[in-house]
């Protein structure tokens, strides 16, 4: 019984192949470094080897399928700090000298981001099978140089939305993930409290800095591909859940807003990043049957 149920579990595995190049327009100090794009720019591919159950788009109204061709990103890649979505992204506007045990400037005025200093696309779901809860599976990342990993800066983000077309923000379904375990060799604190793992408080503008734990590979599902099976680990987070309409018919589709940042509120975003690239990200998606 619980083989069979295990064979009902359908897997969708989607590759974000974001191939983007940095160069440095600004150095600021701590982790605000503004990064711009090359003079190109960068396709960004979906592929999804999906069983016939669940299915992947770009487009609400489809074709969905195994694939989506998701949008280009254009603009400047500038860094950004948040520790809700929905509250939107800050970033430095000034600087100030900073006082004993600090570097020489220090960042003291914040604004709100603009929609081109991070990555954002969309992509929906949707499944003619029994409700099912989608999950990261794995993210896998190429650094420019691992020396100086870039990686451990950067913040994936998931924002899902109420099933059906043109629907609102489902609020208990967002979520932000790092995309690397390890630390930059040359990391440094970058807020006035002087700990890891403080963010710009989303909820005020005056540079006010929170602790903020991002999700990592521990809250990941895990599946097999060998077998096809998907298993859950203690803290798997599902990102939303689908679910068909009955009679083998597809049920309503579910958008999901992906974000893609450099957390500038790091301390593993300085200097030495300054010339790095994000040579591509893959992010891997499985469905486990929902309870």
């Amino acid at each position: 019984m619980q083989s069979a149920k295990n064979l009902r579990r359908t897997f969708t595995a989607a590759i974000l192949a974001l191939l983007v190049a940095f160069m440095t327009v600004a150095v600021a100090t701590f982790a605000w470094y503004v990064y711009n794009t090359n003079a190109h720019t960068t396709n960004v591919h979906m592929v999804a080897g999906a069983g016939v159950s669940l299915q992947i788009s770009d487009k609400y109204e489809g074709p969905y399928s195994s694939a989506a061709v998701l949008d280009e990103f254009f603009g400047t890649l500038n860094p950004v700090s948040t520790d809700n979505i929905l509250n939107g992204f800050q970033k430095v506007m000034g600087f100030t000298n900073g006082s004993d045990n600090q570097s020489m400037l220090v960042a003291n005025l914040f604004g709100k981001s603009s929609d081109n200093d991070f990555y954002v696309t969309t992509l929906y779901f949707r499944t003619n099978g029994q409700p099912q809860d989608i999950y990261i599976s794995d993210i896998t990342f190429e650094d420019s140089d691992p020396r100086s990993p870039i990686s451990s800066a950067i913040r994936v983000g998931f924002v899902a939305h109420k099933p059906g077309q043109n629907q609102p923000v489902d609020p208990g379904r967002s979520c932000i993930f790092s995309i690397s375990d390890k630390k930059n060799p040359e990391k440094q604190y970058n807020t006035a409290t002087g700990q890891e793992g403080y963010v710009l408080d989303s909820n005020r503008t005056d540079g006010t800095t929170v602790p903020f734990s991002p999700y990592t590979s521990a809250n990941y599902c895990d599946y097999d591909r060998e077998t096809g099976v998907t298993t859950l680990k203690a803290n798997s987070v599902p990102l939303c859940r689908v679910a068909g309409s009955g009679n083998g018919t597809f049920g309503d589709r579910v958008q999901v807003d992906v974000y893609i940042w450099l957390e500038g509120c790091d301390e593993d975003c300085t200097a030495n990043l300054s010339n790095m690239t994000l040579k591509n990200l893959a992010l891997a998606f499985a469905a486990y049957e929902a309870n």
